[in-house]
């Protein structure tokens, strides 16, 4: 299905990025391989025969400028694969986070989407073809305890990638939303292979790189690599009230000892 097709992944330099990156060569993708450090990029690309861009997906003309460099080595682009993505965490509460913290997640989580789908959604369209992919989080159908500038954007990204589901499905665009809860990546304290302990529930990115081209082959729009997230999404559906509850007596327990110094501690507590 994939093999001779083009795609760029963002935030590729590590982590999940990284995974998908291998992963998309692997089935024959020819990527563009995307991140804000460019020696980083530059490895997984000779790693993956691709080819590196760097780019701060905060700023739009570098979103452009990674459009067009991907454009002119690789030819049509076939999938965006949106991948960048950070958590700084707020624990002490949602206002305890910065103006600066609030908008660096919504133009990395869900601006950076938006501003390479409208380059990119034209050409896909007028060829009746094309892949967008948002990984976004379980804290998108949930809520992540400590970090409600993350939670919120990436319950915009589920949104935004809903509403391109939506308005273009009919037109040949498959579009894919990736919800992983607890991924053994840097940003969450772990080194870059994952090689220490961790808690059964938290996966690796090489499982959530494996679970998107899963999700791929059978079209599916939400991919859940924690199949437990879904019987959690459908708890905050029923009884909203009852999961917020919920919530709060996790957060009690996870902060009985003092307030977690990062996230990293955080989800080795929950």
């Amino acid at each position: 299905m994939l093999g001779g097709k083009t795609a760029i992944v963002t935030g590729a330099g590590q982590g999940i990025g990284r995974a998908i990156a291998r992963r998309l060569a692997g089935a024959g993708v020819r990527v563009a391989v995307s991140d804000i450090d460019p020696v980083s990029a530059q490895s997984v690309a000779d790693e993956v025969g691709g080819m590196a861009i760097a780019c701060d997906v905060r700023d739009e003309a570098q979103i452009a400028a990674l459009v067009d460099g991907a454009q002119q080595a690789l030819g049509q682009i076939d999938m965006l694969v949106s991948n960048a993505g950070f958590a700084r965490g707020a624990v002490a509460g949602p206002c305890s986070a910065s103006d600066a913290l609030w908008q660096d997640s919504w133009d990395v989580h869900v601006m950076a989407h938006l501003r390479a789908c409208r380059l990119l959604l034209p050409g896909m369209i007028a060829r009746g073809e094309g892949w967008l992919v948002n990984v976004a989080s379980a804290a998108g159908l949930l809520s992540q305890i400590g970090d409600a500038p993350y939670s919120a954007t990436k319950h915009a990204a589920v949104s935004l990638a809903q509403s391109l589901a939506i308005e273009h499905g009919d037109q040949g665009i498959h579009v894919s939303c990736v919800c992983p809860l607890y991924v053994a990546t840097p940003l969450l304290g772990y080194d870059a292979d994952a090689t220490e302990d961790r808690p059964d529930r938290v996966l690796t990115a090489e499982d959530v790189a494996q679970s998107l081209m899963d999700g791929l082959e059978q079209g599916r729009f939400l991919i859940l690599p924690h199949p437990e997230a879904a019987e959690f999404f459908r708890r905050r559906a029923e009884d909203t009230d009852r999961w917020i509850a919920g919530m709060r007596r996790l957060r009690a327990r996870a902060f009985a000892e003092g307030l977690p110094a990062d996230l990293a501690a955080l989800h080795r507590l929950i």
